[in-house]
């Protein structure tokens, strides 16, 4: 399954807010907001755009999609 590394910690602590204060600007809890930060929960569709909406950038710049390590090329 890909990855889907991000760039919230980052982002989160430039403006000074706490897991908490991101928690309440998107409706999710702070476990969920520390789960995405570690990369250990992909968030849904309608989060990740709540969130680009949130920080006020595209949602290329906070998730860039990493290959499966597992997947080779196909030859012709």
């Amino acid at each position: 399954m890909p990855t889907l590394p991000n760039r919230l910690r980052e982002l989160r602590q430039a403006r000074n807010w706490t897991q908490e204060d991101l928690a309440a600007l998107t409706g999710v809890s702070r476990q969920s907001i520390n789960s995405i930060e570690r990369d250990r929960y992909i968030p849904s569709l309608p989060l990740a755009l709540t969130l680009a909406q949130v920080f006020r950038c595209p949602v290329e710049h906070l998730f860039t999609l990493a290959p499966p390590n597992h997947i080779t090329e196909h030859q012709p």
